[in-house]
């Protein structure tokens, strides 16, 4: 982690990959969806939600989250699709409050449907959780202003961990790079525009372009 006291240490960036962890949970209709959510490890409600950002596809996804897909290629219910598309992750301050809006809306789908949809035993929702492995790429940023040219350079692994893992270190909003940045002071203006980047709808290439032109433009104005 790196520290607040920016006048003395450099940024460490980091990077880091998922590692996927089976549960042994599976779900063939919606009933067994709600009832493991309940339940289920933490990691696998984050997995379903962020993991899709870093785990390769050979497919393109329709929405962001796991359980909105499921629901709309395996149980064929685009209603319920459509309303688990439009959570969006960052607006909950911590997983068991995601949890808590993720079992309203699957609890309010079961009271509207008379007969839930089953799937065959080959299209099961898997639960899976996971680990993060994080490993220092051995690149050091000294000065504040050195910033916007290496955060476009870094991998989207370092830009998941340092944009996305890091809200979950830190109060709503923040990241690694807001934190160090107010350790020098004098860079509020350039911390809140990066706080009100919204990563949830963007893959990780477009969220290092966001970052790489707010830092930019950030700069050029503090310098002016």
């Amino acid at each position: 982690m790196n520290s607040t006291n920016g006048d003395s240490l450099p940024f460490l960036v980091r990077d880091c990959s998922l590692v996927a962890i089976s549960t042994g949970k599976r779900a063939q209709n919606l009933r067994e969806l709600r009832d493991h959510v309940l339940n289920i490890h933490e990691g696998s409600i984050y997995y379903h939600f962020w993991g899709g950002l870093l785990q390769p596809h050979f497919d393109d996804p329709q929405f962001n989250n796991d359980f909105a897909n499921w629901s709309h290629y395996r149980l064929h219910d685009n209603i319920l699709a459509e309303r688990l598309a439009v959570i969006d992750p960052t607006d909950f301050d911590d997983l068991e409050s995601l949890r808590r809006e993720l079992v309203e809306i699957l609890e309010q789908r079961l009271e509207e449907l008379e007969r839930p949809a089953w799937v065959p035993t080959d299209c099961q929702f898997h639960f899976v959780r996971s680990q993060i492995v994080v490993f220092d790429t051995g690149w050091r940023i000294e000065k504040p202003e050195h910033l916007p040219d290496l955060v476009g350079k870094m991998s989207v692994g370092s830009i998941f961990y340092h944009v996305i893992d890091a809200r979950r270190r830190y109060p709503k909003g923040a990241d690694d790079f807001q934190v160090w940045l107010r350790g020098f002071g004098g860079f509020e203006r350039i911390c809140e525009k990066l706080a009100s980047i919204d990563p949830y709808f963007v893959t990780l290439v477009e969220l290092r372009r966001k970052l790489s032109t707010i830092l930019r433009m950030g700069f050029r104005e503090a310098l002016k």
